[in-house]
């Protein structure tokens, strides 16, 4: 059995739409939370759904850039902001479901990031990199046009999930797993420390020098 079996293409495609679909909720849940327009939340669903994949692309010389070859991102983000704004009423526990969608799309783009990153043929520790930069780049900009602090850089348990699939998934492959399951695991690893952080509130440690 081939790892394609497994993860297809297309089911690639899929996953990162569900990642896009949850960035695009999570921004404009917090621009919807701030009092933007219309306009202003689709922006913020934008750069949170997109800007870490094109940093991504833009590191790795990928171009054109993805988004751009293919309008059903810029559709799908459009469309799926719009249709919250208009039941935002509905979403009383914003914090909730803003880390919900967060945790979401952290996993699937990983997995996205960390999989483009190896199809262009760079080292390991890079693709860890690019796995890191797909997952957290776009709500830090989210974060920013919002006037937050960005989440990642709260103690969370949010990068160190990233990093962490990313290196199961080399650790399995090593030994002989298919690509295809090691995906779905480093998928599924990503999502669940995130959201055992959240559950129990882990947060890492900040590093002081003893006087």
């Amino acid at each position: 059995m081939t790892s394609y079996f497994i993860f297809p293409d297309i089911l690639l495609y899929m996953l990162d739409m569900v990642g896009v679909i949850a960035c695009a909720i999570a921004g404009t849940l917090l621009a919807q939370h701030k009092g933007f327009d219309i306009w202003g939340c689709i922006l913020v669903s934008m750069a949170n759904a997109i800007g870490g994949g094109t940093f991504r692309d833009m590191a790795l010389d990928r171009h054109p850039l993805f988004w751009m070859t293919d309008l059903s991102y810029v559709i799908v983000i459009t469309l799926t902001s719009l249709v919250l704004q208009i039941f935002f009423h509905l979403y009383h526990k914003i914090d909730r479901a803003l880390k919900l969608f967060d945790a979401i799309g952290l996993a699937a783009f990983s997995v996205i990031g960390f999989k483009v990153a190896l199809a262009q043929g760079v080292s390991p520790v890079i693709a860890v990199m690019m796995a890191v930069w797909t997952a957290i780049i776009g709500g830090m900009i989210r974060d920013i046009i919002c006037n937050e602090i960005p989440l990642v850089l709260q103690r969370e348990i949010y990068i160190t999930a990233s990093v962490f699939g990313s290196c199961l998934y080399l650790l399995l492959t090593k030994i002989g797993v298919s690509t295809g399951i090691s995906e779905f695991i480093m998928l599924i690893t990503i999502f669940g420390t995130r959201m055992l952080a959240l559950r129990f509130d882990w947060h890492l440690p900040s590093i002081r020098l003893v006087h």
